[in-house]
């Protein structure tokens, strides 16, 4: 088995021959239909039936990669796949001629211009009876596994062309994402909501309790940081009159990896005046409901393990308190001192760090024991106020906010709440979050100074909502890691590795070609200029 370096040397020297007869890297290309559009005009057509000579029907000109080779001395087939989908070619060598040896110069991967008639084979595969063709792109890397698909996970995240190249469901869920965020924003239009765009880089990361990415601007000569949340800007544009807004947009937030986590996301937000949080969970009932069925074409959204998420009739209700009751007999009205919820934490056997605040301890107690267990989507309403400072108090509770979070599989996927817009509780509210950070913890809700100005000139009671987009969509594809439905996730780097010895022509690291492969390119580069000259 030649080594990939050794693949590659043979590519160039092909390249090389090819460029001896025409150019491989053209500008514009022939095309008249995709190859599942030159499908469907033959169907249309009428489907003339397989002839060894003389075919005649619709003709067409297509361009794909090569993704199967198969040479039989005087006749060959080869497969191309476009964005739409993959075509049989049959070249014959009684017809071509001379431009049939020019095969042997095409590898798997290059890209192909051919043109010709269709016909249906006698094993039912419609067909291209190739006339004409030229490479159109010489590929100089072979696919991965010769296109058995590439399997190595840490592979199919640091080179996402190749996995999209190889795996099908890659790119399925390439295409359902923004099919997805098209669905959102066509379900947020109908309502008649405005969609805008708000400051990445802000004077201060608010919104969220939850540590940002900071940056600094020259020109500026001051410090910002990239947003953790669209919540505060959105806000402002409802106290300046927009009724209803909404976001999808970039986050960043300075935390772990995991398959559920990823430093950038995408967010949807948006607020209503006049609506509280109960019309804003009836909301998004129906968002998720037209989310599956535009996307989807049902509300049974079945998992890889057999789970099926009822989104018609398996929408349940209940409150934090509640919750935690049911699962864990845990009262949290029965330990309001850091050491009592820490002792019962640690009986259930849920660890405290040492400096973590009282509200972190109660939302690691329901993360860890409560949450995993919301497979059907739940709504856990009326959460401690102490874990949510922009949300309003309830009335006849002041210890508890209007606040909900839904959740689906043992993850959350929305947050929502009936806003806070009495400025001088929520000023209160942001000077002893400032007091926390003050004491050591990093994530916090800090205060911004502008937001709370704003506020100070009225905002009408209004319901917000919050949607993490990769985890809408985790579940609406039934992947369980973000970093399936991410195209380019955030990884650790690669672990340290010897630089190979230059001088061998096999050598490369992290796809970077070195030695005798680097040569080889510049030679062909040095050579091709002076054909030129």
């Amino acid at each position: 088995m030649p080594s990939e370096a050794e693949l590659i040397e043979q590519r160039l020297e092909k390249r090389a021959e090819l460029l001896r007869q025409a150019d491989v890297y053209p500008a514009r290309v022939e095309r008249t239909h995709t190859a599942a559009e030159a499908v469907a005009a033959f169907v249309e057509a009428g489907e003339p039936d397989f002839e060894a000579e003389g075919i005649e029907g619709v003709s067409v000109a297509v361009v794909g990669r090569v993704t199967a080779q198969r040479v039989m001395g005087k006749a060959a087939f080869l497969d191309v796949r476009d964005g739409s989908g993959r075509i049989q070619l049959h070249f014959r060598r009684d017809v071509l001629g001379e431009a049939f040896e020019g095969l042997k110069l095409v590898d798997m991967g290059d890209f192909l211009e051919v043109s010709g008639p269709l016909f249906r084979t006698r094993t039912d595969e419609v067909t291209v009876a190739v006339r004409s063709w030229r490479v159109i792109t010489k590929a100089l890397r072979p696919l991965p596994e010769k296109w058995h698909g590439l399997t190595d996970v840490e592979a199919r995240y640091r080179q996402r062309y190749l996995d999209l190249i190889s795996n099908e469901r890659s790119m399925e869920l390439a295409l359902l994402r923004p099919a997805i965020l098209r669905s959102i924003r066509n379900f947020f239009d109908g309502r008649g909501f405005v969609e805008v765009e708000t400051p990445v880089l802000q004077q201060e990361a608010g919104g969220a309790a939850a540590k940002p990415f900071e940056t600094h601007h020259n020109a500026l000569n001051r410090d910002l940081s990239l947003r953790i949340s669209l919540e505060l800007h959105l806000k402002r544009l409802v106290v300046g009159g927009m009724e209803k807004v909404f976001e999808i947009g970039r986050v960043f937030r300075n935390e772990g990896v995991s398959t559920r986590h990823n430093p950038e996301f995408t967010l949807l937000e948006s607020y209503e005046a006049y609506a509280d949080y109960e019309d804003v969970a009836r909301m998004v009932q129906e968002l998720l409901q037209h989310v599956a069925m535009e996307t989807l074409g049902t509300l049974q959204v079945s998992q890889p393990d057999g789970t099926v998420v009822d989104l018609a009739n398996g929408w349940e209700r209940t409150t934090y308190r509640a919750a935690l009751l049911e699962h864990t007999g845990i009262d949290y009205y029965e330990h309001t001192s850091l050491e009592s919820l820490t002792a019962v934490s640690e009986a259930h056997g849920v660890s405290v760090p040492e400096g973590t605040a009282w509200a972190t301890a109660l939302d690691n107690l329901m993360s860890n024991l409560v949450e995993p267990k919301f497979v059907q989507p739940t709504f856990l309403f009326d959460y401690p106020t102490e874990l949510s400072p922009l949300a309003k108090r309830k009335v006849d509770d002041e210890s508890v906010v209007e606040r909900f979070e839904l959740f689906a599989l043992g993850y959350e996927i929305a947050n929502a709440y009936s806003e806070l817009n009495d400025p001088v509780d929520q000023r209160e509210r942001m000077i002893e979050q400032a007091s926390k950070a003050a004491a050591g913890d990093d994530e916090i809700e800090l205060a911004d100074e502008d937001f709370l100005t704003a506020l100070e000139h009225g905002m009408p009671p209004a319901g917000g909502l919050g949607i993490g987009v990769d985890r809408l969509v985790q579940l609406m594809t039934g992947e369980h890691s973000i970093r399936e439905v991410l195209l380019f996730p955030a990884l650790r780097d690669r672990q340290a590795q010897a630089i190979p010895d230059p001088e061998t022509p096999a050598a490369h690291l992290g796809g970077v070609p070195f030695g005798g492969v680097a040569e080889a390119l510049q030679e062909a580069s040095r050579a091709e200029r002076e054909t030129q000259e």
